[in-house]
C-alpha cells in the first residue's frame, strides 16, 4: 500500500435523535451536498415509521439496520487458474455500510411515492424481516453458504 491510510473520521451525530447511525443515513441519503433536504426526507420518514409502528423510531431503526446487516459475504479469490468465491466475514463497519447501501436502493428503486415515504416503508419491513433490503442481504449470506467448501482458501 502506498502513502498513509486515510484517518477515520467521526461522524457527527444529528440534531435531533444525537445518533451517529441517524447522521451516516442522512450523509448518504444527500445529494450534491444538500443536507437540510436529506436531513428533512430522514426525519419525515422516522416520523412516518413512528406513527405507523407506535414505537419509538429509533428502536425500529436499529431493529431494521440489525436485520439488513450480513454476517458473511463472497470474496473472488484466484487459485491455481481458478476464480473461486471464497465465504468471509464482514467487519463492523462493512457490515453497516452494507446494511445502508442495501436500504437505500430499496428506497430509491421504488416509484411514484416522495423518498420519505419509501425510505419509512423499507424500514418498517426491515424491522419485520421483510423487503428488498431483507432479501438482498439473504442472498448474500445463502451465496456465502453455498461456497462454504472452498472457506480453507480464505488467508
Amino acid at each position: 500500500m502506498r502513502g498513509k491510510q486515510a484517518p477515520k473520521r467521526k461522524i457527527q451525530s444529528d440534531s435531533k435523535y444525537t445518533s451517529p447511525l441517524i447522521g451516516k443515513l442522512i450523509n448518504y441519503i444527500m445529494y450534491d451536498g444538500k443536507k437540510s433536504t436529506a436531513q428533512r426526507v430522514v426525519y419525515d420518514a422516522l416520523e412516518i415509521v413512528e406513527k405507523k409502528s407506535q414505537k419509538p423510531a429509533m428502536d425500529v431503526f436499529n431493529e431494521a439496520l440489525k436485520n439488513i446487516s450480513p454476517l458473511l459475504e463472497v470474496r473472488s479469490r484466484r487459485v491455481g487458474g481458478a476464480n473461486y468465491q471464497i465465504p468471509i466475514q464482514v467487519r463492523a463497519e462493512r457490515r453497516l455500510q452494507l446494511a445502508y447501501r442495501w436500504l437505500l436502493t430499496a428506497a430509491r428503486s421504488k416509484k411514484g411515492k416522495p423518498m420519505a415515504e419509501k425510505l419509512s416503508a423499507e424500514i418498517l419491513a426491515a424491522a419485520e424481516n421483510q423487503g428488498d433490503a431483507v432479501k438482498k442481504k439473504q442472498d448474500v449470506q445463502r451465496m456465502a453458504e453455498a461456497n462454504r467448501a472452498f472457506a480453507h482458501f480464505a488467508r
